[in-house]
């Protein structure tokens, strides 16, 4: 059983709107806390969700830290500014969500380095000679 499937029994994926909605639901949504004008602290994630999907996310996230060229990109720029690894490893969680939700949605397959290869589609299909 894949972590996609594990989260679309837990979820029901066709229950959701939107990428908010499901960020929301899941707990991975910014939450700031103020009072006023006077008290202003750091944002931080609610953990208000389903911790089911955070859980089944928890190691797929880890392993998508060392070995996906991208995701392990994004996760050494955020941990750089960040005093906790814990806070680019909700990052990455969160950004595994909301990409196994769009894939689920368009009903189509991961394709590694996509958008590289899109890019180099549209640049082939640019330079081609018009009639």
């Amino acid at each position: 059983m894949t972590v996609a499937t594990i989260v679309a029994e837990t979820l029901g994926f066709e229950h959701v709107k939107n990428v908010k909605q499901l960020v929301s639901y899941a707990g991975y949504d910014v939450v700031e806390r103020e009072s006023g004008t006077s008290i202003k602290a750091k944002t931080r994630i609610s953990k208000k969700g389903n911790r089911y999907i955070s859980n089944a996310l928890y190691f797929p996230a880890m392993v998508a830290c060392r070995f996906n060229p991208e995701l392990k990109a994004n996760y050494l720029r955020i941990i750089q500014r960040k005093p906790s690894k814990m806070v680019g490893q909700v990052a990455i969680q969160r950004k595994l969500l909301v990409l196994i939700y769009t894939l689920w949605k368009n009903d189509t397959c991961f394709i590694p380095d996509y958008q590289n290869k899109v890019a180099q589609a549209k640049l082939a299909q640019a330079t081609l000679d018009s009639p």
